[in-house]
C-alpha cells in the first residue's frame, strides 16, 4: 500500500496540499476575534512596517538571491514562490512562545493572507516572468480561486466558529485541526521523498546554499528593519517570525497548480520547486527558533 502511495503520489499532491491548507486556516480562524486587531489598528506603526517588509523587502531579497547565485530555474522559481506567499499559520504560535506581540503577529498573518488573493498572483507574475518560457501563461485566476477557497473562506468560517463556540471549545477545535494539518504535511513530505522527487543530490550544494542564504537573509534583514525603525522588541520579534516563517502549504498548493505533477513523468522545474519549498520549511524552523528563544530568555532575565 505504501509503495502504491509513493508511485501515485503525484495524483494526491494537490489534494493533500489544499486539504492541509484548508484545515490549518480553519484552525487559525477559530483562534481569532475582532478584538485581536483593534490594538494594532490604533497604533499601526509596527503593523505598517511589518506589511511593508512582507510585500516589498521579502520579494526583493528573493530576486537578489536568485540573481546572484547560479541555481537551476526550478530552485529560483521555488525561492520566488516562497517569497510571494504570506506568513505561515504557525508564526502566531512561535511568536506567542517567544513572548512577542501576538496581536501584531495575528494581524500580519491575517492581513497578508486575505491580501494574498491579489498580491500572490501579482508577485508571481512579476518575479517569475524572466524564468519561464515566453508562451507560458500564469494561471492567475486559478491561483486566486484556490486562495479564496483554501485560505480566506476557511479563515472566515473559523472566526465565525470562534464567536459561536465557548472559548475552550474553539481552542480545542483549533488544536485538533492544526494537528490534522501537520499530519498532512508529514504525508506530503513522506510521499514526495518516497517518490524520489526530493533528492538533494539532484540539485547540488549551490541550490541548497541558496535556500539557506535566502532564509538567513530574511531573518537578518527583518531584524535590521526592527532595529532601524526602533520599534518595541516584542513587535520586532513578531515581524521577524512572520517574515521568516512562510505559508509553505500555500506554496505547495500553488506549485501543484502552476506545475502539476504527473505520475511517471519527470518535471525538472516542478520537482525543483517542490524540493526548494520543503527544504526551506526545514531550515526556517531552526532559523526562526533562534530569535524566539533569545527573546524569551531576555524577557525571563529582565522580569
Amino acid at each position: 500500500m505504501l509503495n502504491a502511495f509513493f508511485t501515485d503520489y503525484a495524483d494526491y499532491e494537490y489534494l493533500l496540499a489544499s486539504s492541509q491548507l484548508f484545515l490549518a486556516m480553519l484552525g487559525m480562524g477559530a483562534l481569532l476575534a475582532p478584538k485581536d486587531f483593534v490594538s494594532e489598528v490604533r497604533r499601526p506603526r509596527s503593523l505598517f512596517i511589518g506589511l511593508g517588509f512582507q510585500w516589498i523587502m521579502v520579494p526583493l531579497i528573493a530576486l537578489a538571491v536568485a540573481a546572484l547565485l547560479p541555481v537551476p530555474t526550478g530552485v529560483a522559481i521555488g525561492i520566488m514562490l516562497i517569497a510571494a506567499v504570506p506568513g505561515g499559520t504557525l508564526s502566531n504560535i512561535l511568536t506567542h512562545f517567544g513572548r512577542g506581540n501576538i496581536a501584531l503577529s495575528i494581524s500580519l498573518t491575517s492581513i497578508t493572507t486575505v491580501a494574498a488573493l491579489v498580491t500572490a498572483p501579482l508577485l508571481l507574475q512579476l518575479m517569475m516572468a524572466e524564468h519561464l518560457p515566453d508562451d507560458f501563461e500564469m494561471p492567475t485566476m486559478v491561483i486566486a480561486r484556490d486562495i479564496l477557497l483554501t485560505l480566506i473562506f476557511p479563515l472566515l468560517v473559523g472566526m465565525v466558529i470562534k464567536v459561536k463556540m465557548p472559548e475552550i471549545t474553539s481552542e480545542r477545535f483549533s488544536k485538533w485541526l492544526i494537528r490534522a494539518s501537520l499530519l498532512l504535511v508529514m504525508m506530503m513530505a513522506i510521499g514526495a521523498s518516497g517518490s524520489g522527487r526530493l533528492n538533494p543530490q539532484a540539485y547540488g550544494a549551490i541550490s541548497i546554499g541558496a535556500v539557506v542564504l535566502f532564509c538567513i537573509a530574511l531573518k537578518l534583514a527583518s531584524v535590521a528593519a526592527a532595529l532601524v525603525t526602533n520599534i518595541p522588541a516584542r513587535d520586532g520579534l513578531a515581524i521577524v517570525v512572520e517574515a521568516t516563517f512562510r505559508n509553505l502549504s500555500l506554496a505547495v498548493a500553488v506549485k501543484a497548480i502552476v506545475f502539476p505533477a504527473q505520475s511517471g513523468i519527470v518535471d525538472p522545474i516542478g520537482d525543483a520547486v517542490l524540493f526548494t519549498t520543503f527544504l526551506y520549511g526545514v531550515i526556517s524552523v531552526f532559523v526562526t527558533l533562534f530569535p524566539v528563544l533569545y527573546h524569551q530568555q531576555v524577557l525571563a532575565k529582565t522580569s
